[in-house]
């Protein structure tokens, strides 16, 4: 392990064997390849949030290339979107940021970014945890916990510079119902999963976002010829039902969720025959799937 993934000398982080710290160099000699998209995989012991720290590093005097990945074991200062707070306790989850520089993609195409690294996460959790993974619009993940619909982990992506996007994902992996921080909250421990392990949920999760933003990017961002807005909609548990939507400014849509658009926004249609595309805002589900 290289000097910039140990842990602070008065850190104890074996003290939960259940939750054993992650391994930074394992992890960059499974993930950093020749012509692969990850050019460098980092884990810090702690920190405010990784996003934050990956945007300055981009917009800083050195910058960051695509491909930079950033892990925190703990984060004390992590944001959602319309700046929620994001907090878990140490190595209960996998909360972390990656550098993606969308080339020849238009930037009109780059809020699909979130939406494909949500179809990405969901791929990656069915397949190494053996837990579904719903889709909330426009970034929520969703789990089955009991019967009930859960929110397991959410995404965040920011623009950062001229030519960046930073997306950070937090996803809760081993978190007991004890530790929620609301009732709406879930884990995927808390949702049967298969394994809790963090290195092997990370890697897929990381392979999956690398295949399908890869194909997405030499789609030229086209939705549709990657894949990625059928993908989604097939995933997304907010299609086909009554949902209310507290846009920027106040205003509020009612109605129900029946497609998404060309842009990746969220078409409601209303009572009175109206289909109106949300493109940002506060969603939330007002009718069981």
């Amino acid at each position: 392990m290289t000097p910039r993934d140990a842990a602070d000398a008065n850190d104890n982080r074996w003290s939960d064997l259940d939750r054993p710290p992650l391994n930074g160099a394992a992890l960059r000699r499974a993930l950093v390849r020749d012509g692969g998209l990850w050019c460098d995989v980092e884990v810090v012991e702690r920190t405010g949030s990784t996003n934050t720290d990956l945007a300055g590093i981009v917009t800083g005097e050195k910058g960051a290339d695509e491909g930079a990945v950033l892990v925190a074991e703990e984060q004390n200062a992590g944001r959602g979107r319309l700046d929620r707070r994001w907090t878990a306790p140490a190595r209960s989850g996998l909360f972390f940021s990656v550098v993606l520089k969308p080339t020849g993609v238009p930037v009109e195409r780059w809020g699909w970014l979130p939406l494909l690294t949500g179809v990405a996460v969901a791929t990656a959790l069915s397949h190494s945890a053996g837990v579904d993974t719903a889709l909330k619009w426009p970034n929520d993940l969703l789990v089955t916990v009991d019967g009930e619909e859960r929110k397991a982990g959410g995404i965040l992506a920011e623009r950062a510079g001229d030519d960046a996007v930073v997306v950070g994902i937090g996803v809760n992996v081993s978190l007991r119902a004890e530790e929620l921080p609301v009732p709406g909250a879930g884990s995927l421990a808390l949702a049967g999963a298969t394994t809790t392990d963090r290195d092997t949920v990370l890697r897929a999760v990381l392979r999956s976002l690398e295949q399908w933003y890869v194909r997405w990017r030499d789609a030229g961002g086209d939705p549709v010829a990657s894949g990625l807005q059928e993908a989604y909609a097939a995933g997304c548990a907010t299609l086909g039902r009554t949902v209310r939507a507290e846009l920027p400014g106040g205003r509020t849509v009612v109605g129900e969720a029946v497609a998404l658009d060309g842009d990746g926004r969220l078409v409601i249609a209303t009572a009175d025959g109206v289909q109106e595309p949300v493109g940002a805002g506060d969603v939330v589900h007002l009718r069981p799937a």
